[in-house]
């Protein structure tokens, strides 16, 4: 499954989910907020910048944001949202693409490091990260923690979340460290609709040595936006990597 048809025409004029799930506002506020915060008075870079969930909001806060985003048909469902002098996008790749400045904040949010699928093109990713910085800037990742350990021996898929109309599963390569979302849609009809997009899980202690790699240091890391403390029954976090002085 390559990444450029994963999210194409139809993908993206389904992406956005107004009021609801990662569009929810308990969801996206303190995602705003913080990374307003971080970006102070400096300009933000986002990677895979999509439809603009959090940069149209971030630029409504007054922080100079510019995009970088491998999908045409995302940033034309973001282009109904802000035009091209409010949100600048670089088509590409966030492990290889550039970006004219330098940012005090460049961040990736909902797992999305994960789209890349080689180690390589991760820490490649973190080493665009440090290139766009000005000294003292910050990385911020948002990623999931692989819940391996709900996986029984001879068992390859878990469910992570169900309610109704909806179930996600995730299958589990374990050797690749590969995961594949499933995520099934339905309602009272015996029709579903299904979305499939593939990862490379990586575990925070691997994301730590990628980021030392490319010159950052871990600065905090939290369970979530709000700033709750990470534990080893957190599903989520949020870690906030700053240059190393040279």
């Amino acid at each position: 499954m390559q990444q450029e048809k994963i999210w194409d025409a139809d993908t993206a004029q389904r992406y956005d989910t107004p009021g609801t799930g990662m569009f929810a506002p308990e969801v996206l506020g303190p995602t705003v907020d913080r990374l307003a915060q971080l970006a102070g008075d400096g300009a933000a870079l986002e990677f895979a910048i999509g439809t603009g969930r959090v940069a149209v909001p971030l630029a409504e806060r007054g922080v100079s944001v510019t995009g970088i985003e491998l999908s045409l048909p995302m940033v034309e469902r973001l282009r109904t949202k802000a035009d091209e002098a409010t949100i600048p996008v670089v088509i590409g790749d966030m492990a290889t693409a550039v970006a004219p400045g330098r940012f005090s904040l460049v961040y990736l949010v909902f797992n999305t490091i994960s789209n890349l699928l080689t180690q390589d093109e991760q820490v490649r990713c973190f080493r665009n990260a440090a290139r766009h910085l000005a000294p003292g800037g910050r990385f911020v990742i948002e990623l999931w923690v692989p819940e391996l350990r709900k996986l029984p021996p001879g068992q390859e898929a878990t469910v992570w979340h169900s309610e109704p109309g909806y179930i996600g599963l995730d299958t589990y390569d374990v050797l690749r460290q590969h995961v594949v979302s499933h995520h099934f849609r339905f309602d009272e009809t015996q029709q579903a609709r299904l979305f499939r997009s593939p990862h490379r899980y990586i575990w925070p202690a691997e994301l730590d040595l990628m980021a030392r790699l490319a010159g950052f240091e871990l600065e905090t890391r939290h369970a979530d936006w709000d700033g709750s403390v990470f534990t080893a029954e957190s599903r989520s976090h949020v870690s906030v990597y700053r240059v190393l002085p040279v």
